[in-house]
């Protein structure tokens, strides 16, 4: 019971915040998972099945404003990426998986503290490969392919809806490749159907929270506690 509670309530949190800012679903929900699944491959594969219903309904809700041509290019580099990046999972050691998701978290954390909003990031084919690549091997190895597609989104877009509709659009089909990914590997088990189960409510619930909130609270001040969060959760995560 004490598990279904803390995956309804990670989920909500996590669905509330892509609600409110376009991605952190995997940021987020990532932080607790690993320590509550019975493997990490099982962690990341919740994490995704979880995430693709947030972005499935904000996409289909906003799926004409959604840029096909600006969207494909980073997006099946993702794709190609992140299925490679899935299969090495199953042979990783998941002790040093942990690890290295901790660093990520920290990193991420004081990237966008720091620095993301002085780099500025040209719509360009190159730019668009280079964090699809990156993007992939984030969401294959740690279910968190959100920061480097970002950076290119905000870049590339001319309204808060075209950005959405875009990010979620991108994750959407991103998390739907990368479950039939987990699934070939055998990171789709009988626990995981059952937590997705539980956490499908928590994302129902978090996502109208976050959809009455989008308006109302200060974005950066959410960021900055999203951003607190993840440093914390990193550092747990090494000791």
């Amino acid at each position: 019971m004490e598990t279904i509670l803390l995956i309804f309530v990670m989920s909500l949190g996590a669905a509330f915040v892509q609600r409110v800012s376009g991605f952190g679903f995997g940021i987020f929900i990532m932080t607790v998972l690993p320590f509550v699944l019975p493997s990490y491959g099982e962690a990341t594969a919740l994490s995704g099945m979880l995430a693709l219903v947030t972005s499935l309904f904000i996409t289909l809700r906003l799926r004409r404003f959604i840029p096909w041509r600006r969207l494909l290019p980073i997006l099946l580099t993702f794709l190609a990426v992140s299925a490679l990046a899935v299969m090495a999972v199953a042979s990783a050691p998941e002790a040093v998986l942990k690890r290295v998701l901790g660093v990520v978290l920290i990193v991420a954390s004081i990237w966008f503290f720091c620095f993301s909003g002085r780099v500025q990031v040209r719509p360009t084919l190159p730019v668009q490969f280079s964090l699809g690549t990156l993007s992939g091997l984030m969401g294959g190895f740690f279910g968190m392919q959100g920061p480097p597609a970002v950076l290119y989104f905000i870049a590339t877009t001319r309204s808060k809806e075209e950005y959405m509709a875009m990010a979620q659009c991108y994750f959407l089909v991103g998390n739907v490749f990368m479950t039939l990914f987990r699934a070939h590997a055998g990171f789709l088990t009988p626990a995981v159907f059952h937590c997705w189960i539980y956490g499908i409510l928590g994302v129902a619930l978090g996502a109208w929270i976050g959809a009455f909130v989008y308006r109302r609270i200060p974005l950066p001040l959410l960021r900055r506690i999203i951003y607190l969060y993840m440093a914390g959760s990193g550092v747990v995560m090494l000791l």
